[in-house]
């Protein structure tokens, strides 16, 4: 019997992922993808951490999603992948591990791995949030562009030796790890419009951070905790903020769950459900001095909301950026163009 996808959800044909994209990944994201044969270098960068023998790996030694296996979430899979109509389905590993995780892994072909610790933690409409999380992190090609910071890391190590090529590096790899957390709010987003319950989205950012006993928590509460952390007392406090994200894959939780309850509450979401959203069959018109601008103007609007008393002294200094980035990449497609 082949399963079918759930047809009660909203179902988004041809979205594409710039709907549901934070601005400061998307613009990074549309400015790669308008590069010429990049794509092309990422994926055989990819082959240096072989997809194959991982794919070997998992179906080696975890337990392969299908119609007799993990139907349950089989049919979570086809949903999400029907709603957000990803034109081919991945394939989806369960591995055992107590520890919660997921991830999207590969660029020809990419696939899902869960652990059982994850499954554990989330009841069946979490567990929806989750796995449309992963595939919008393939359908943005999510996989395709970390292989880049994950060489960069890799390179940065080997030549730390050498203090000026390590300087440079981890600049460019501190950068790629600010694009990569915003990338897991991108994700969490497409969880949402996958699930379509905003309650169980931020239940599963919660249990994250707390565990099992969703009856000793509260998502009030938490976002409480989430503008106590956003306030902090005075500068040092920013600074160590600042810090604690370096080598972070991901955002803190409270932040995550603070971003999606926002976005779930804008107009931006309820526009997307009611059909209003960009087209994945436009996307190679898409203006990367926009999305530059746009995500410029993110990061102002987001130093505007926060009470942290360093990124407010440093407020002034990110006046113009978004005009003056854009104005950059408007000349250099105006040159490629003349060329």
């Amino acid at each position: 019997m082949t399963t079918e996808p759930d047809r009660s959800r909203i179902r988004f044909p041809d979205i594409s992922a710039r709907a549901y994209e934070h601005p400061a990944d998307r613009g990074a994201l549309v400015a790669l993808r308008s590069l010429r044969g990049f794509d092309t270098v990422l994926k055989k960068m990819s082959g240096l951490f072989t997809e194959r023998s991982l794919r070997l790996h998992f179906l080696a030694g975890t337990v392969r999603v299908g119609e007799q296996q993990f139907r349950d979430v089989h049919q979570d899979l086809v949903d999400a992948v029907h709603i957000l109509d990803l034109p081919e389905t991945p394939e989806l590993y369960v591995v055992s591990d107590p520890y919660p995780r997921a991830m999207a892994i590969g660029a020809d072909h990419p696939f899902i791995v869960i652990s059982t610790g994850m499954f554990d933690l989330l009841d069946a409409e979490e567990r929806r949030f989750t796995i449309g999380h992963e595939v919008g992190h393939i359908l943005s090609g999510h996989a395709v562009y970390r292989t880049l910071l994950l060489a960069l890391t890799n390179l940065a190590l080997r030549v730390a030796w050498i203090p000026l090529g390590y300087v440079g590096l981890r600049a460019i790899v501190v950068a790629l790890e600010e694009w990569h957390r915003k990338s897991e709010l991108s994700s969490d987003r497409a969880g949402l419009l996958t699930a379509q319950d905003p309650d169980a989205a931020k239940r599963s950012l919660m249990k994250m951070a707390g565990g099992s006993r969703l009856g000793n928590m509260s998502v009030d509460a938490f976002l409480q905790q989430a503008r106590e952390y956003d306030a902090a007392e005075d500068a040092r406090d920013g600074l160590i903020k600042l810090l604690s994200l370096l080598g972070r894959s991901h955002p803190h939780a409270v932040v995550r769950l603070a971003e999606l309850d926002r976005w779930a509450t804008s107009g931006e979401y309820g526009r997307i459900l009611a059909g209003d959203y960009p087209r994945r069959s436009d996307d190679r018109d898409a203006s990367i001095s926009d999305e530059v601008r746009n995500a410029a103007k993110s990061y102002q609007e987001a130093w505007s909301r926060t009470a942290d008393p360093l990124i407010g002294t440093l407020r002034d200094v990110a006046n113009g950026v978004a005009d003056t980035g854009g104005k950059i990449f408007d000349n250099l497609a105006g040159r490629a163009r003349r060329q």
